[in-house]
């Protein structure tokens, strides 16, 4: 779904002085062929959006702790979905919220929510992601500066 249906709604950028976590928010276009025999989004789909929300906080981290992209690969590891409200055509588009759950020595776990136009949560989830070396082909320490970007976001 990147380029074409993910346009950033923006960040809320506001960490609060009372430590509230950084959120992301993209809001993503449905589209007609995102939807199934019942009218409404595709099951796969919303793997597809919890993408586009981990891409776009992911990109800002790595911006902000000034990573290369050497240091800022990470993996997918697991994925925890659930359903909450139905996603119709109609809806027009839908917000994917992500924020930083979690962070370990080599992992960091995302909370996701799909958003109707409403503000409703259609599915709420969480991710782990695991930092990668594309060199040496396997997971990595976070560096300093991605776990202090990270800690920050925390709240």
């Amino acid at each position: 779904m990147s380029g074409e249906a993910g346009t950033p709604a923006g960040t809320a950028a506001a960490v609060n002085g009372q430590g509230a976590p950084l959120e992301h928010v993209v809001r993503v276009q449905l589209r007609w062929r995102d939807m199934d025999m019942l009218g409404h989004l595709n099951q796969s789909v919303y793997h597809e959006l919890l993408e586009e929300g981990r891409a776009a906080l992911i990109t800002e981290l790595i911006r902000r702790s000034g990573a290369d992209h050497a240091h800022g690969a990470f993996v997918l590891a697991h994925v925890d979905l659930d359903y909450h409200h139905e996603v119709r055509k109609d809806h027009g588009e839908v917000d994917i919220a992500v924020r930083v759950a979690r962070v370990g020595n080599s992992s960091i776990e995302l909370e996701h929510e799909v958003r109707l136009p409403d503000g409703r949560r259609a599915a709420t989830g969480r991710t782990v992601l695991v930092a990668w070396d594309p060199t040496g082909r396997g997971k990595r320490l976070l560096s300093e500066a991605e776990r202090a970007v990270l800690l920050e976001a925390l709240g």
